[in-house]
């Protein structure tokens, strides 16, 4: 018997065997074998108890993906910070935009069950940099707007609408590369690339919806119609309907 279980039955010819006894049969070698092992070594009449657990995780791999994270949010506060210094208002805009950014990816990730590895940190932020790229072109924009003459509102409107041609093409040469990494290239270079796809299309619906939707709201407000808060002069701002410059007006002033 093992483990409750009939391995072998067998039926003794004689009464007096002087503790010795032959088993006779056809029997193969790997029966022969089997039945010896289990007349030697049989079941343990134990329970097996688990008396200790310990998890040994891979120390190098470990603190690459740490330092990498770590990276990551340096780069980010660094995005930010450059944002804030130097489009002030709008910058604080684009730096909440990217938060929610953040957010949505992280919940496309979970979605999607994509593993964050250090090539798709990589990617992740490479997409932060993309999403602040658009925003930069906006502001940029809207500045040389403002500077033309129009008001907030207007000049927001156009910087977003004449911004809108080069955010598209760059976004789309982007997504065509990482598409072409993503169909040929090995396991490593697929992660960093569909992380990358995820983040640009994320950051484009981000940049344009999200960040236009908050600057409507802020333009409308009597405490954002200062120049300061743009990074523009204070004759540069123009807060109540357009301003047109003519060289006989000029003249006469």
């Amino acid at each position: 018997m093992l483990d409750k279980n009939v391995v072998s039955a067998l039926t003794l010819q004689t009464n007096h065997f002087g503790g010795q006894a032959e088993i006779a049969g056809n029997f193969t070698q790997k029966d022969v074998n089997d039945l010896v092992t289990v007349l030697k070594f049989g079941s343990l009449p134990l329970e097996i108890q688990e008396v200790g657990f310990q998890t040994v995780s891979p120390t190098l791999g470990q603190n690459f993906l740490t330092q990498t994270l770590l990276a990551g949010i340096i780069g980010i506060g660094l995005v930010m910070a450059f944002m804030l210094i130097f489009y002030r208002l709008p910058g604080a805009i684009a730096c909440v935009a990217l938060v929610f950014y953040t957010l949505i990816v992280y919940a496309l990730f979970r979605l999607i069950g994509v593993t964050l590895t250090l090539a798709g940190i990589a990617g992740f932020v490479l997409s932060v940099g993309m999403a602040v790229d658009a925003n930069i072109l906006i502001f940029e924009r809207t500045k040389e707007e403002l500077r033309a003459g129009k008001t907030l509102t207007p000049a927001m409107e156009a910087g977003f609408n004449r911004a809108w041609n080069s955010i598209f093409d760059s976004n789309i040469s982007t997504l065509i590369t990482a598409s072409i990494l993503y169909y040929f290239g090995s396991s490593t270079i697929r992660g960093f690339a569909l992380v990358l796809i995820i983040g640009v299309l994320t950051s484009m619906f981000t940049a344009i919806t999200l960040s236009r939707m908050m600057l409507r709201w802020v333009v409308k407000q009597p405490w954002a119609r200062k120049a300061s808060y743009y990074g523009i002069r204070d004759d540069e701002l123009v807060t109540t309907g357009p301003r047109v410059r003519t060289r006989e007006a000029a003249a006469r002033v």
